[in-house]
C-alpha cells in the first residue's frame, strides 16, 4: 500500500490506520462524531495527500479542457477554482475534480485517489486531438492538507505572510505559511470554512506541525477520513464510486449547475438528449423518521413494498442524530416530504425524502 507523507504523524497521533484507495489512511483519531463535531464548532485537520494532481500546460490547453470537462472553462482565470466532472461519450461520470487556473495557459487538475490512473488514461484518449498541451502527473510530488471549520481563518492567518481571512470561496493563491511556499485555495469537502494546502511533499511534515501548533488556541484536531464522509454527507456532496460514476450523469447527479450543454463537452450530445426526454431518475435526499442506519446498497420502497431505489451514501448523521442518506429515485419521489421505507435487517424502516443540504 502507498503511504502519504504525513504516514509516520497519523501513526504518531495513534491514528486508525486502513486501506482506502491503495493508500493507507487515518480513519479516525479520537472518534469520528468527536472529530465531525469539532469540524463543525472549531476546525479540523486532513490529510488528504492520496488525492491526485496533474498539470495541464500549453496554449490548447484551454480548449482541451473544455472539451473534456463539463463545465465551463472560460468563466475561470488565474487565481479561481472550478468544480466540474469528466464525462464519457455517453455522458456517464468519469470522475469529479476541481479545475485550479495557475497561469494563463496552465491549469491543475485535482482528481479523486481511486481514479487517478483511470484520469489520466481517459484525458490521453483525447489530448492528441489538440496541438499544444502537456500533462504532468505531480501527484506523488505533492501533498494536500485540508483545514476546515469555522475557525479555520484565524489558524491559516496566524502563519501567513498575506491576507488569508479575506479570501473568496473557491479563489486560490501562491502564499507562504511559516515561510514555507505553498498554493492556498479557500476549497474542502465540509461544507464549512476552511483551505486546502497544497506543498511540496517533503515539507508537509513541517507545515502540518505549524497549522497545529497555531491551531491549538482554537480548538483545532485532527480528523480522518469517516469524519470527513459524515461531513460531506451532512451537506449532501457527492462521493465518487458511491453517488456518482460512469453509470450516472451529470444531469441525474443534481450537477446540471456545472453541466454546460452549450460548450460541446465530450458527451453533451447525449445529455441534451437526456434533457429533452426528461429525467427518469434524480439523486435526493432522505432522513430516517425512525431509528436507523441507512447504508450503501440498502434497497429503498414505496409505501406498497416496490423497489425503487438503492441508497448511494448513508449515515447516522453526528449534529441531527437521525439516519440521513442518498438514493437514486424516481423524478416523481424527488420532492421535499414523500414518505418512503429503507430496508435495513429486513426491516422496512420510514423514511421522508429532503433535498439536501441536511445541516
Amino acid at each position: 500500500m502507498k503511504k502519504t507523507p504525513l504516514y509516520n504523524k497519523h501513526i504518531e497521533l495513534g491514528a486508525k490506520m486502513v486501506d482506502f484507495a491503495g493508500f493507507e489512511m487515518p480513519v479516525q483519531y479520537e472518534g469520528v462524531n468527536a472529530e465531525h463535531i469539532n469540524v463543525r464548532t472549531n476546525a479540523g485537520i486532513f490529510d488528504v495527500s492520496h488525492m491526485g494532481n496533474f498539470m495541464v500546460r500549453g496554449q490548447d490547453a484551454g480548449k482541451f479542457l473544455q472539451f473534456v470537462t463539463s463545465n465551463d472553462i472560460t468563466k475561470l482565470q488565474p487565481g479561481k477554482v472550478q468544480y466540474s466532472t469528466f464525462t464519457n461519450e455517453n455522458g456517464g461520470i468519469v470522475d469529479d475534480l476541481l479545475v485550479y487556473q495557475t497561469g494563463e495557459n496552465e491549469y491543475m487538475l485535482v482528481v479523486n485517489a481511486s481514479n487517478i490512473e483511470k484520469d489520466w488514461a481517459h484525458l490521453q484518449n483525447y489530448i492528441t486531438e489538440f496541438e499544444d498541451v502537456q500533462m504532468e502527473n505531480q501527484s506523488d510530488q505533492t501533498a494536500i492538507i485540508a483545514v476546515q471549520g469555522p475557525k479555520s481563518p484565524e489558524i491559516i492567518q496566524k502563519l501567513a505572510e498575506d491576507d488569508v481571512q479575506s479570501m473568496k470561496f473557491y479563489t486560490h493563491t501562491n502564499t507562504t505559511l511559516n515561510n514555507i511556499p505553498v498554493l492556498l485555495s479557500t476549497t474542502g469537502y465540509t461544507g464549512e470554512k476552511g483551505f486546502e494546502i497544497y506543498v511540496d511533499a517533503d515539507k508537509a511534515i513541517m507545515v502540518w506541525d505549524a497549522v497545529m501548533e497555531a491551531g491549538n488556541e482554537n480548538g483545532l484536531k485532527p480528523a480522518g477520513l469517516a469524519a470527513r464522509d459524515t461531513l460531506r454527507l451532512e451537506k449532501g456532496f457527492c462521493l465518487y464510486g458511491n453517488d456518482i460514476d460512469e453509470t450516472t450523469t451529470p444531469l441525474e447527479a443534481g450537477l446540471g449547475w456545472i453541466t454546460k450543454l452549450e460548450t460541446g463537452f465530450l458527451g453533451s450530445d447525449k445529455l441534451k438528449k437526456q434533457k429533452e426526454e426528461g429525467l427518469k431518475r434524480k439523486l435526493f435526499g432522505f432522513e430516517l423518521t425512525k431509528r436507523g442506519i441507512p447504508r450503501k446498497g440498502y434497497k429503498v420502497l414505496n409505501d406498497v413494498g416496490e423497489v425503487i431505489g438503492k441508497v448511494t451514501s448513508g449515515t447516522m448523521s453526528p449534529v441531527l442524530k437521525k439516519g440521513i442518506g442518498l438514493a437514486y429515485l424516481p423524478v416523481a419521489y424527488a420532492e421535499d416530504g414523500k414518505k418512503i421505507y429503507i430496508q435495513i435487517r429486513n426491516k422496512n424502516i420510514e423514511a421522508v425524502t429532503k433535498k439536501p443540504p441536511f445541516v
